[in-house]
């Protein structure tokens, strides 16, 4: 490795140290969908900009995740400003080395506007770092994790292509002239926690494990799930800023290694129907700011709470819960971004539909974690609505914005416990039912007085939730593989 350790940089002083053998450098953002956006730079250049920032094209704010502009164009980015240049400004702290690119130095940017130098309002990574100053305000800290499922595939290989290169073997080509549903799984059949599925492709899996340990975004555990061909990653906790960007980057690991061996790897909601579908769990606790004790832990078991499932969580915990459930409905197109993520919210598939909660019950939208099943330190919130697709940055920012909201006006729980034994997600009486699809998230999402416009503010809603309707337009204009196949010779 050259320079100093990736973990060292803290100002522009150590930069030419760090960086003394090295001839370029590449950057990245987070666009409005949790892609990374990037370029490689020469080291010249990136010293010039490192303090002050350089200009980055605003059009990934005014595109789609496909590079078509939406067809509603958006205040940040569009034909009348010219598209014009953001400023990226570079976090130094995001600094670590790319190891299957030979060490190439790596920072992350937030981008800004170049009129007022504040961070723009779809910024994924500012919108968090907003919603977390609330709490350093008022000492406090925040704690996540996050658990990604995915499946992936393997296209058989174009013999027509000439190439050395494991990589050749691609999906992008081979369904342009294939039905998806005969694209090969990794591996075959339900096989959770296998020990023995993971020989099939030894190099790929250990290389994802390793891969992440060098480039910062260690993985605490690492298995297949069921389903053929998923496997399911739980990334180390950690300050939640710096969760929201490794969440990213294992994204991108994964990505990159499976370019390596001629392997597709799929973050979507629900790949197969029929299947289970691609969650993307993620843990929130609060600590103290100065000492880092758990927050949301009692001390004392409650000999009156309101429910026993909260006989060991706080004041501070309960109000914290009250505020996501309250919220919940309205902000999720945040935390199920796409059209295909609410195929994976439906009944009798393990995936929460409702607004609910409860000790250790895995069929609510939000899990508690906490004594007497878990120890103090480790007491937190596991929200499992989101799945595999949506963008780190944004869930944990609607997390943070929702609990903090409950905390400011010392809400109390709107629903009991989830009942046991209920598999589904809870009765109408319990809570009520999420919005089943992108079009209705998003109208609520967008409506006069939403929660979502309380925490975020109108030019974000407005913004993000445009960027939905393009989504949800694409999707009427389609034309699908089940509607041919069943309408062609019938109707």
């Amino acid at each position: 490795m050259a320079g100093q350790s990736d973990k060292e940089i803290l100002s522009l002083d150590d930069l030419e140290t760090a960086l003394a053998s090295d001839t370029k450098i590449k950057l990245a953002g987070i666009d409005i969908d949790g892609i990374l956006r990037g370029k490689l730079v020469s080291k010249k250049k990136f010293l010039s900009v490192a303090k002050d920032g350089f200009g980055f094209c605003s059009v990934i704010f005014g595109w789609d995740m496909h590079d078509l502009t939406y067809f509603r164009e958006l205040k940040i980015s569009n034909k009348e400003n010219g598209y014009k240049d953001l400023v990226a400004k570079i976090d130094l702290s995001s600094y670590r080395r790319i190891p299957w690119e030979d060490n190439v130095p790596f920072f992350l940017v937030s981008f800004c506007d170049p009129d007022t130098g504040k961070p723009i309002s779809a910024c994924p990574r500012s919108l968090l770092r907003t919603a977390v100053q609330k709490l350093h305000k008022a000492g406090y800290g925040a704690m996540a994790g996050a658990e990604y499922e995915f499946f992936t595939f393997r296209a058989p290989r174009d013999r027509s292509i000439q190439t050395t290169h494991l990589s050749s073997a691609t999906t992008a080509p081979y369904l342009q002239t294939n039905p998806v549903d005969s694209l090969p799984h990794l591996t075959q059949g339900m096989f959770g926690y296998s020990l023995t599925d993971p020989i099939h492709n030894q190099d790929w899996f250990y290389s994802i494990f390793d891969a992440c340990e060098k480039f910062r975004c260690n993985v605490e555990g690492w298995h297949t799930e069921s389903g053929p061909g998923v496997f399911e990653a739980a990334l180390e906790f950690g300050e939640i800023t710096e969760m929201a960007d490794r969440a990213s980057l294992f994204k991108y690991v994964v990505k990159a290694m499976g370019s390596k061996y001629g392997i597709t790897p799929t973050f979507m909601a629900k790949p197969k129907q029929g299947l289970p579908g691609n969650s993307g769990h993620v843990h929130c606790s609060i600590v103290d700011k100065k000492s880092g004790k758990n927050l949301f832990y009692r001390g004392e078991k409650d000999p009156n709470p309101p429910y026993q499932d909260l006989e060991y969580v706080s004041d501070l915990g309960r109000q914290f819960l009250a505020g996501i459930l309250d919220g919940l409905a309205d902000v999720m197109p945040l935390i199920a971004p796409t059209v295909n993520s609410y195929k994976r919210l439906v009944e009798n598939f393990w995936a929460p539909v409702t607004v609910s909660w409860g000790l250790e019950h895995r069929a609510a939208s939000i899990r508690l974690i906490a004594p007497p099943t878990a120890s103090a330190k480790a007491t937190r919130f596991e929200i499992r609505v989101c799945g595999a697709d949506s963008n780190p940055s944004l869930v944990l920012a609607t997390i943070v914005a929702l609990g903090w909201r409950g905390i400011e006006k010392k809400m109390d729980i709107p629903v009991p416990p989830l009942s046991r034994g209920e598999d589904v997600g809870g009765s109408s009486d319990e809570g009520e039912r999420l919005p089943k699809n992108l079009k209705d998230s998003t109208a609520r999402f967008m409506a006069k007085g939403s929660v979502a416009r309380e925490v975020f503010g109108d030019e974000f809603v407005d913004h993000y939730g445009g960027t939905r309707e393009h989504e949800c337009r694409l999707w009427d204009e389609a034309v699908t593989d089940w509607e041919v196949r069943r309408y062609i010779e019938t109707v």
